[in-house]
C-alpha cells in the first residue's frame, strides 16, 4: 500500500482543551493548521471578507485600528443565529480554501505528514467529510463553564449560551474516530496524544 499524508480533523466543545491537545500534537511532529487563526487572517482590515462583515454588521464591530472586535461580533452572533449563519457564509469558504492550500504545502514538504486541522465546527460545517480521521476532545460541562468564566470573563449565562450554540458533545463523540479527555492530568493526556500520533504516523 502506498503511504501518503493523513489529514486529521481535531475538534471538541468550547473550552474542552482542544488547543492544548493541538499543541501536544505539534510537539510530537504533526503539522497543525488552526482554523481560528485562518479565520483571523481572512478578516484582516481591507480584505474582501472584512469589507463584507463591515457592510453587514456596521462599524460598531471594529476596533479603533479598524481590526474586527471579535468580542463585539461574538456578542451579536451568539444571540442571533441568522446573523451567525451569515457570518459563517462569509468566512467559511475562504478558510476552507486556505486550509487546502496549507495542507498541500505540508504534503509537498513531507509526503507522510500527519496534518492536524484544529477546527471547532468540524461536524457542523461538514468538514469531517474532507478529512481521513476525526478526534474529539471532551470535558464535562462544569469544567467548560468554569474555564470560560476564567478565560473569557463570561458570566455563567453567557458561557452556557456559547456552549449551547455548538453541536452537543455527546453527538460529536458518537461521530468521532477517537476521543480524548481534556480534563486528564497533562502528563497522561500528553502520553495519549503521543500514542495516537504514532498510530496516525503508521497510517500516513
Amino acid at each position: 500500500m502506498l503511504r501518503h499524508m493523513i489529514l486529521v480533523g481535531l475538534t471538541g466543545g468550547v473550552a474542552t482543551g482542544k488547543s492544548t491537545v493541538a499543541g501536544m500534537f505539534e510537539q510530537c511532529g504533526a503539522v497543525v493548521i488552526d482554523a481560528d487563526q485562518l479565520a483571523r487572517d481572512v478578516v484582516r482590515p481591507g480584505k474582501p471578507a472584512w469589507r463584507e462583515i463591515v457592510r453587514l454588521f456596521g462599524k460598531a464591530v471594529l476596533n479603533p485600528d479598524r481590526s474586527l472586535n471579535r468580542q463585539a461580533l461574538a456578542a451579536i452572533v451568539f444571540r442571533h443565529p441568522a446573523k451567525r449563519r451569515a457570518l459563517e457564509v462569509i468566512i467559511h469558504p475562504r478558510v476552507a480554501r486556505e486550509q487546502v492550500r496549507l495542507t498541500r504545502q505540508a504534503a509537498r514538504v513531507d509526503p507522510h505528514a500527519v496534518v492536524i486541522y484544529d477546527v471547532p465546527l468540524l461536524f457542523e460545517a461538514g468538514i469531517d467529510k474532507r478529512v481521513d480521521h476525526t478526534i474529539v476532545v471532551t470535558a464535562d460541562r462544569n469544567t467548560q463553564i468554569s474555564r470560560l468564566k476564567k478565560r473569557n470573563g463570561l458570566s455563567r449565562a453567557e458561557a452556557l449560551r456559547r456552549i449551547n450554540s455548538q453541536m452537543p458533545l455527546a453527538k460529536k463523540i458518537r461521530r468521532a474516530d477517537q476521543v480524548l479527555h481534556g480534563t486528564l492530568p497533562r502528563p497522561t493526556l500528553r502520553k495519549q496524544v503521543g500514542q495516537l500520533f504514532t498510530s496516525l504516523r503508521i497510517l500516513a
